[in-house]
């Protein structure tokens, strides 16, 4: 058993003062067994493998030698509910449009999902950068971040950080240390849980490169 120095020459801890220690040690480590890595290895996901590999350390969806026929995705094999995503994501190419879907399902028989998407790329001259966007099921924009904000954390071509929070009912997104979501769902039948997936939307030659994902439950 190992003792306990301090500088006042005490060999004991008080009963509650070692209650905190032990309990600030169970939930370090209840949350780090939460903290799943989820993108080493494809085979923890399924989707169409024609539109996604593993290059190094990263995810790569999509191609730069021939238009994309429908929207793709690789979804994790198990459902979540109060999350948080971290990761790292760039979009090259030609085409102008990825993203990352939570809280969502696979339509039986179809290349689409449901569910929300933190948006990737541009639409028009807007960069859509951390957008939020409702797949298949409203189809239009939830909430945006400021477009000139957006555009000075952007990293065109290169790799942009992104931290996605779903929490009950409220949805935040921050993309390189910028909130550009923070957004409450009042519509009480649509399900906070579901699939993560990583998209590669349909049109042009792009590649979504994606890595460092990690998803931690809260």
């Amino acid at each position: 058993m190992s003792t306990i120095r301090n500088p006042h020459n005490l060999t004991t801890l008080s009963g509650s003062f070692l209650f905190i220690i032990l309990a600030l040690f169970s939930l370090c480590c209840e949350n780090s067994s939460k903290e799943v890595k989820e993108a080493k290895d494809i085979a923890d996901w399924e989707g169409n493998l024609d539109y996604f590999r593993l290059e190094g350390d990263a995810i790569v969806a999509g191609n730069l030698t021939k238009e994309i026929p429908n929207n793709e995705f690789l979804c994790t094999e198990r459902t979540y509910q109060d999350f948080e995503i971290t990761l790292k994501a760039k979009l090259i190419g030609q085409g102008k449009n990825a993203g990352i879907q939570f809280w969502s399902e696979r339509i039986p028989d179809h290349h689409e999902v449901i569910g929300f998407q933190c948006d990737i790329g541009s639409m028009d001259s807007r960069p859509i950068w951390g957008s939020l966007y409702d797949e298949s099921r409203r189809r239009s924009f939830l909430a945006h971040g400021e477009a000139d904000s957006v555009r000075q954390v952007l990293h065109p071509n290169d790799w942009n950080d992104f931290t996605i929070r779903g929490e009950g009912n409220r949805i935040q997104i921050w993309l390189n240390g910028y909130q550009t979501v923070d957004y409450i769902e009042l519509d009480t039948t649509i399900v906070n849980e579901g699939l993560i997936c990583l998209q590669i939307h349909s049109g042009p030659p792009a590649e979504a490169w994606y890595k460092d994902v990690r998803i931690r439950e809260l």
